[in-house]
């Protein structure tokens, strides 16, 4: 039987003014908890603990910033599967999709230097993308292809409307020509990106909204071009090494790799296991052959939100400016709308930015939050928002993959948030 959850815990003040509802709450809790030891935890530390029993996530660790200031810190549950070894604080995550908003950042970095521009064509960089076709009917052996009428662009790789094709039973044909040239298979960024231009896409590029890691692999592999170096190396010397991200990379140093939380899933029956990847057999391995820009990190909470903390500042972080405060709020804002005819919304209440969703319509959006609130979430469970009307950072990482065919554990981030303005704010 696994061990009860482990929760651990620490507040800091928001800065003086701010927040007179959450001291007196903090002042509470402390005036009770020197009279009551046996007071039960602060509720955002209830309601991790609850999200990591013996049913749930196997751990957790939660960080959120107010103006900077980091107000509530979380850890809960344990690093492996047979509940020995409590979570630490500096756990290690496979962060997935969340690699996605460092790779855009990385990409608008070139676009202020001019080595890039939004408008520009992809086949500028990689001439491999000069002759696109489309399908337009037919099947997989005899499809029917026409030559696109609009260049793909590079704001078309951040905005996931390059037309690429992702899946879905409309497109089958489109996918299953793109599943030939097995991108996935190749050993780096270029020949992921080669095999990509082979295939035929599904739609008119600037025309639908389909997410999907293709748009940013394809997207790293025009950064490396235009910048003349490696992705990896660009990453790491560019964003990661300015932000003090010491813990975020493509593989994890062997001597750190005890700090890796255990990958789960869930079987048939609804048993927490160990995922069925490389990446859960061996902890801190390369996710891909590739330096993956759609989603081969692994980071920390506090790595992230370091990263998140730019973003929330304008782009600079302790006196390191990445980006200038235009490029972010262009970054946060919703780019579909914009687009000529404008591309539907992928959920409601929200549109998408230049590498993650942003709120348009907090009355509309499952999320709570204001107008233009941004953030994404990874695909083992790692989330992160930014509310910049409130000056509010929200990292919560967990890991498990959901698999088809087993009962799903409910999701995260929605609730988690809600505790936290409910809580957090006034």
């Amino acid at each position: 039987m696994p061990a009860p959850p482990h929760v651990a815990s620490a507040r800091v003040a928001p800065s003086p003014g701010r927040r007179g509802l959450w001291m007196a709450l903090m002042l509470s809790l402390a005036a009770c908890a020197t009279a009551a030891p046996s007071l039960p935890p602060a509720p955002l530390d209830a309601w991790l603990g609850q999200a990591t029993g013996a049913d749930g996530y196997l751990g957790a660790v939660a960080v959120v910033a107010d103006h900077d200031a980091v107000v509530y810190r979380g850890v809960s549950g344990h690093a492996d599967l047979q509940g020995r070894r409590p979570l630490r604080e500096d756990a290690i995550f496979r962060i997935y999709s969340m690699t996605k908003p460092i790779t855009s950042v990385a990409a608008l970095m070139l676009v202020e230097e001019g080595r890039l521009r939004l408008d520009d064509p992809v086949a500028h960089y990689l001439p491999a993308f000069a002759s696109l076709r489309r399908v337009t009917g037919g099947d997989v052996d005899d499809p029917q292809l026409a030559s696109v009428t609009r260049p793909l662009t590079i704001r078309h790789l951040l905005t996931h409307t390059a037309g690429f094709a992702t899946g879905g039973d409309d497109i089958r044909v489109a996918s299953a020509l793109l599943q030939r040239q097995a991108p996935e298979d190749a050993s780096d960024l270029a020949g992921y990106a080669d095999r990509v231009a082979r295939a035929p896409l599904a739609d008119e590029p600037g025309t639908r909204f389909r997410y999907d890691g293709v748009n940013t692999e394809v997207l790293a592999r025009v950064i490396e071009v235009a910048s003349g170096q490696s992705f990896d190396y660009f990453l790491q010397t560019r964003v990661f090494s300015p932000l003090g991200m010491r813990d975020t990379g493509f593989e994890v140093p062997a001597t750190q790799r005890g700090r890796v939380i255990a990958l789960t899933s869930r079987d048939a029956d609804g048993r927490r296991v160990l995922a069925d990847t490389s990446s859960a057999r061996t902890p801190g391995i390369a996710l891909r052959a590739y330096t993956s820009g759609a989603g081969g990190l692994y980071s920390t909470a506090d790595d992230y939100l370091r990263f998140a903390r730019m973003l929330a500042n304008g782009g600079d972080l302790d006196g390191t400016r990445l980006l200038k405060k235009d490029t972010v709020a262009l970054m946060m804002t919703d780019q579909l709308a914009a687009f000529d005819p404008a591309v539907p919304a992928p959920e409601p209440g929200e549109g998408f930015g230049l590498g993650g969703y942003v709120v348009t319509d907090p009355a509309k959006s499952t999320r709570p939050g204001s107008v233009g609130q941004f953030g994404w979430s990874g695909a083992a469970s790692t989330y992160f928002t930014i509310d910049p009307a409130r000056h509010l950072v929200i990292v919560l990482m967990s890991q498990h993959l959901p698999v088809d065919g087993a009962p799903a554990l409910p999701k995260l981030a929605g609730p988690f948030y809600r505790q936290v303005y409910a809580e957090v704010l006034p």
